[in-house]
């Protein structure tokens, strides 16, 4: 079960694997694009060049469709990156419902994980593949991976990473699961043992979370910016117009300039005051424009920014 290209990483590695795939549950295919033609998700297109077989629900709760479901007769569901499942659906089969999720739980729990450990500085995260239950992310964990994030790495590159780290965890755990030799962790005790850590959450991201505070300092700064690139792009405002920065380079310095103030030299560089130094944008989008690196962008922009 699942829907994004995240999700393709491990599917194909269970099909490698030689799992036998009884049926692949995807989203309904939606409009996109300029001529709203109907697109199929990454999985769904993944599914049909490997000939399986795919259920598109609508509702999850529907009779239909959970006929259909329980005449599968699958041991175990895999989901990854995808809905939230009624409990008619998770507890169908006799081995239960794994979820591959994108930290190290019961760290991060949410729909954004990748994004707020980025956001957050952490230096390291990992996958969790762990068993279903009524409350989001708290089933017993299985299995657990960590890796490293690079202090100029963006959650587009962790992504990257996590899917095929992660892709190799579950078919790790599937195997563990079919041979019956794997110890259950229970989330609760994880926490209880780790009583003096801070439990850090991360809800899903709004346009209103993706406004850049220059208040803060330009670890925090550099941080939030790396951590909503490429998706959904961290924002503020040059005179005027909306400004969606995907990279950015910190430059600790002492100054006097109210924070958010620009500077530029109008060829090569774009910066922004923080609370402790400046931000230099690299990698942008201006409203109405196409992305691109700083230096394209200003050969072409005339402006009234403080040259500096």
């Amino acid at each position: 079960m699942g829907t994004p290209d995240f999700a393709v990483a491990s599917l194909d590695a269970l099909v490698k694997a030689d799992c036998n795939i009884v049926g692949v549950i995807t989203a309904p295919d939606k409009p996109a694009g300029r001529g709203m033609k109907l697109t199929e998700s990454a999985v769904k297109k993944y599914a049909v060049e490997h000939g399986l077989h795919i259920l598109q629900p609508e509702k999850l709760k529907n009779p239909q469709f959970i006929e259909e479901l329980r005449a599968l007769k699958a041991d175990l569901q895999i989901v990854v990156a995808f809905r939230m499942l009624p409990e008619i659906v998770w507890n169908m089969p006799p081995l239960g419902t794994v979820n591959l999720h994108g930290s190290l739980l019961p760290q991060y729990r949410g729909a954004a994980p990748i994004h707020w450990a980025v956001i957050n500085g952490e230096k390291e995260t990992g996958v969790t593949t762990f068993k279903l239950k009524h409350e989001i992310d708290t089933g017993d964990i299985l299995l657990q991976k960590s890796f490293p994030i690079g202090e100029n790495e963006t959650t587009g590159e962790v992504h990257d990473r996590m899917k095929e780290i992660g892709a190799t965890l579950l078919v790790e755990t599937v195997k563990g699961l079919a041979a019956g030799n794997l110890e259950k962790i229970d989330q609760s005790s994880v926490v209880s043992r780790q009583s003096s850590v801070e439990l850090k959450h991360a809800p899903k991201i709004f346009t209103e979370t993706c406004q850049i505070n220059w208040d803060h300092s330009v670890d925090t700064v550099h941080n939030f910016i790396r951590g909503l690139s490429p998706f959904p792009g961290a924002l503020t405002s040059l005179e005027g117009k909306i400004l969606k920065v995907y990279r950015s380079k910190k430059e600790l310095s002492t100054h006097n300039h109210t924070p958010g103030k620009v500077f530029s030299d109008g060829k090569t560089f774009l910066k922004f005051a923080c609370a402790n130094g400046y931000i230099e944008i690299l990698d942008l989008q201006l409203e109405g424009k196409k992305r691109m690196l700083t230096e394209d962008f200003l050969r072409g922009y005339h402006s009234g920014i403080n040259q500096n």
